[in-house]
């Protein structure tokens, strides 16, 4: 009786995988964006353990200036006061990636609000934010950014603040597009239709739809925001009190020729955030995005 019962009962359908884990299962099958990912939690954890485990004070003179590497004292070398480059770097990792990835954040937050309400309401409000996406895009990045961090006190915060008004540009005008594709979409117009108001429309409904490109565009936006810090940096516009890669490249430059690795051993850690966040970036453009997948 039972065993009728139950033969009767319809069988459920096999559940489809989640969006999430379809492009998790897209992303780990792109060895270089795993290779990435491994490389930023190397340097993540470098970032956060390096400086207790090391114990030596990055502004501290420990040898000679111009040590080469090797030395017992100082594994990496000294730089041209006698600082230890090592304990340099894992000091000023941390510093680097917080200014990289607050730049981003503050670039991803000022270009998909402007991009947003551009796309959403259009109209003259799209013109008008349009025109000032134009005005800041003609504008110098560089030279805006050191304007801004002359004016102010040129500290990390600042330096990230700098770097984030002249970085918005590009993401705002990803995100007009991306709403202008999907604000005439069905459950776009069933929503409204069931009264909801245009800030949940933006916010809950459009945006959530969006994120796939603007994700890719903010992993690429961190290694952007680390460049521009080191070149500020290369140019003395940082803050001189708080050690990052961009302040030993900058405050070694003149040695560049005579003491390679004071600047080269920076360098190369700066080159291999980079890489692994676009990496990661092109991983990610490859999981969300359907006409990839099929290749």
């Amino acid at each position: 009786m039972n065993a009728g019962v139950s033969s009767s009962q319809p069988m459920s359908a096999p559940r489809a995988p989640s969006a999430g884990r379809e492009a998790w299962r897209m992303f780990s099958r792109n060895g270089s964006a795993v290779a990435g990912l491994v490389i930023l939690l190397i340097i993540l954890f470098t970032a956060l353990a390096g400086p207790a485990l090391y114990g030596v004070d990055p502004f501290a003179i420990v040898s000679g200036p111009l040590l080469p590497p090797g030395d017992p004292d100082a594994p990496l070398g000294t730089d041209g006061i006698g600082r230890d480059i090592l304990a340099g770097m894992l000091v000023g990792a941390k510093a680097s990636l917080i200014v990289g990835a607050t730049a981003a954040a503050l670039t991803m937050v000022i270009g998909i609000s402007v991009g947003a309400i551009a796309g959403f309401y259009g109209g003259r409000i799209g013109q008008a934010l349009m025109r000032v996406t134009e005005f800041f895009q003609v504008l110098p990045a560089l030279l805006l950014a050191m304007t801004i961090i002359t004016l102010f006190s040129p500290t990390l915060t600042t330096v990230a603040v700098a770097i984030g008004i002249v970085s918005w540009t590009s993401v705002a005008r990803l995100t007009r597009a991306e709403f202008l594709r999907i604000r005439n979409l069905e459950y776009v117009q069933a929503a409204r239709a069931m009264g909801a108001r245009n800030r949940r429309i933006i916010w809950l409904v459009i945006l959530p739809a969006a994120l796939p490109p603007l994700i890719v565009t903010a992993t690429l936006t961190v290694g952007i925001a680390i460049l521009f810090e080191s070149g500020l940096s290369f140019l003395g516009l940082s803050d001189p009190n708080v050690m990052s890669w961009g302040v030993i490249i900058g405050q070694n430059r003149d040695y560049m020729l005579s003491a390679w690795w004071a600047v080269t051993i920076p360098g190369i850690a700066i080159f291999a955030t980079v890489l692994s966040v676009s990496l990661i970036g092109d991983g990610l453009n490859e999981a969300f995005n359907p006409k990839l997948r099929e290749r």
